[in-house]
């Protein structure tokens, strides 16, 4: 019998038909309790549901781990998994240098560009001299605050931080913000709400920086969990030969979002 994803928080109801094996190891997998479609959203009726949610799913069937889907907030999660309140972070987290000196990661499981959007009113692009004099948002302790501060900060009038991207999409509509900078497929999502599609349009698609935006997303584990590691591993590797990944990619893009194949993870 499969395994499959369940909630143990009363903070965020999720449920997932299936049964698991009573063989099966158990785990905590952290996320965000926030919308951040279409990765994570949640219905009327307060289930989780989205790309990431199907794909931490297949991952645990595949790996034949038991995954209790565990709310935190986002600059909760590693502290979380460093004192063993969670076991993995499955999450749109980001693989980069500066958080491999806490944490260890998986290989990717997907990878996407990043972009900025702002008021359609409003012309500029992606590069430091289209925010010059602009108000900047981004999502606290992710890899777009890294990159905003390193690459704009000299620029822009202000880098401003909110807990959740959707702060920053809401301020964005406000007029508090001039621009937002985020996982590209998160920001199409935006863009494509009554509000989005209102206010603003993709400004573009900001330059690479390997060191600060990283090779992809991974599944973050404790350090030295090598054993939970390589079955993460061997997991997304035969998700993606099965064609259980690009089944679930299907649902939500026309397109694989899994990135180069030939790059390093």
């Amino acid at each position: 019998m499969k395994t499959f994803l369940k909630i143990t928080a009363a903070a965020a109801v999720f449920a997932l038909a299936g049964a698991f094996s009573a063989s099966a190891e158990q785990i905590k997998v952290g996320f965000s309790p926030e919308a951040y479609p279409p990765f994570y959203t949640q219905d009327s009726s307060g289930n989780w549901t989205g790309w990431e949610v199907d794909i931490t799913k297949a991952i645990c069937e595949e790996a034949k781990l038991d995954c209790v889907l565990t709310p935190i907030p986002w600059d909760g999660l590693i502290p979380a998994l460093k004192t063993k309140k969670i076991d993995a972070i499955m999450n749109s987290m980001s693989i980069t240098a500066e958080r491999e000196k806490e944490i260890d990661f998986s290989d990717k499981y997907y990878n996407t560009p990043t972009a900025i959007i702002g008021p359609k009113s409003e012309k500029f692009d992606a590069t430091p001299e289209g925010i010059k004099g602009k108000i900047l948002g981004v999502q606290v302790s992710t890899v777009h605050a890294a990159y905003a501060k390193k690459h704009f900060a000299d620029v822009a009038s202000e880098i401003k931080e909110y807990q959740t991207q959707d702060e920053a999409n809401q301020d964005l509509v406000a007029g508090r913000i001039d621009a937002t900078q985020a996982d590209s497929i998160a920001l199409d999502a935006f863009l494509k709400s009554d509000q989005g599609k209102e206010c603003c349009d993709l400004k573009g698609y900001v330059a690479p920086d390997l060191e600060v935006l990283g090779p992809g997303v991974g599944a973050g584990v404790r350090k030295g969990d090598t054993e939970l590691k390589d079955k993460i591993n061997a997991a997304i590797k035969a998700v993606r030969a099965n064609g259980k990944y690009q089944e679930v990619t299907k649902k939500y893009f026309d397109f694989d979002i899994y990135g180069d194949e030939t790059a390093a993870n």
